[in-house]
């Protein structure tokens, strides 16, 4: 369990299918209470609040308007965000959002300026770097195991969401794609790990004009494809540490790892732990490789920390910790200070991403105006009991 150090009230907004993993989850940690939810679809919510035991349904303005409401859990389709966001900090609200951040940049800087005015803080998914496994790369480089780092690779092979969502349109159009959708998992990390992006080049197509549904009642229906759906792209961090990413829904499957970072002196792997999972998840192996040893070391699988470990629901979800951002945003309400997984970082990784996809009409580097800070490590034990085992020896 966490334990905060007094009861944050949220109200979720937004029951579709990500919301299952957020209201199973959250009710693992003691003083998170999602005490309201709602969407545009009131019997959808109905029917959330019912199995997950969520006291009270309202429409999105009424909760966004509820006094007894802390925080907003912000869970609608990208493209909604900003509808929800800002009139939830007008309110006097903090906001913690599914990614991506914002799908325009102008709405998030409102979205930024508008909570520095108020005092409040914004969060945004993914929160994913937060788990041990991100933890423990990020501790090896810190440490200096692969001595400098000079470049990083990420690889993110998936043929599309169509066979499993049952409603899969948003993710083909304006504001969907592969890039915005899983492109933040591995953004994020890499920027807790090497710091934030300078400057970014891009290629991207579409390679399908439409698709079709493979599953659940709208199986066979073919839908318009908006977006690119396979993106090529290169970067530099401040640092001058060097990167590339493929982020693709048009590839069946691949062997290459999902991420490795590069040092002067050896080499740390993020393979894919499970077929299709990819590295967007909380915990998985991770390799290292230096000068010093001649194969491959496998480092103990990061163990989720006890007090955050959360077993597979009666819901029947094999569950990774999300929700984890959501609650350090909590801490950080109390502890006056930015949460880990912050709207800095969620407004920076969102412009990468537009920076990645404006290159190729450009025909050139596009360089980066927002920067933002390199997340903290998580404290391996802090007052709330939280901790990291990171599986390293000292």
């Amino acid at each position: 369990m966490i334990d905060l150090k007094k009861s944050f009230r949220v109200g979720l907004i937004g029951t579709g299918r990500i919301s299952d993993i957020y209201l199973s989850n959250c009710a693992e940690f003691n003083g998170l209470d999602i005490v309201s939810c709602g969407s545009l679809d009131m019997d959808e919510s109905r029917v959330k609040a019912a199995d997950f035991g969520v006291p009270r349904v309202a429409a999105p303005e009424e909760i966004i308007a509820d006094p007894e409401v802390d925080a907003i859990l912000n869970l609608t389709v990208p493209a909604a965000h900003v509808e929800i966001s800002l009139p939830a900090l007008e309110a006097g609200k903090h906001v913690y959002s599914e990614k991506p951040f914002v799908t325009d940049l102008a709405d998030g800087q409102r979205i930024l300026d508008l909570a520095a005015s108020k005092g409040l803080l914004v969060g945004s998914a993914p929160d994913t770097f937060l788990g041990g496994r991100w933890q423990t790369v990020r501790k090896l480089l810190d440490r200096g195991t692969i001595g400098k780092p000079t470049g990083v690779s990420a690889f993110v092979p998936t043929h599309g969401v169509e066979r499993h969502h049952p409603n899969p349109d948003f993710y083909y159009a304006k504001g969907g794609g592969p890039l915005l959708d899983l492109g933040p998992y591995y953004l994020a990390a890499m920027v807790f790990c090497l710091g934030p992006i300078g400057r970014v080049a891009g290629m991207a197509r579409k390679t399908f004009p439409e698709r079709m549904i493979e599953n659940g009642p709208r199986n066979g229906e073919m839908m318009p494809v908006e977006v690119d759906t396979h993106c090529l792209s290169m970067f530099e961090f401040e640092s001058g540490v060097i990167g590339q990413m493929m982020v693709s829904f048009d590839v069946w499957e691949s062997e290459t790892p999902r991420l490795e970072v590069y040092g002067t002196d050896g080499t740390v792997c993020i393979p894919d732990p499970d077929p299709g999972d990819g590295a967007n998840v909380f915990q998985g192996p991770v390799w290292i490789r230096t000068r010093e040893t001649s194969r491959w070391t496998k480092r103990p699988r990061p163990k989720a920390p006890a007090d955050w470990e959360v077993a597979e629901s009666t819901h029947g979800l094999n569950l990774d910790a999300r929700g984890v951002g959501l609650a350090e945003l909590a801490q950080a309400v109390s502890d006056r200070r930015e949460p880990r997984a912050s709207g800095a970082l969620g407004f920076h990784v969102c412009e990468v991403m537009q920076g990645m996809l404006r290159s190729p009409g450009l025909g050139r580097f596009v360089d980066i105006e927002s920067t933002c800070d390199r997340p903290a490590m998580l404290p391996e034990t802090t007052e709330t009991g939280l901790n990291v085992d990171l599986g390293l020896p000292e």
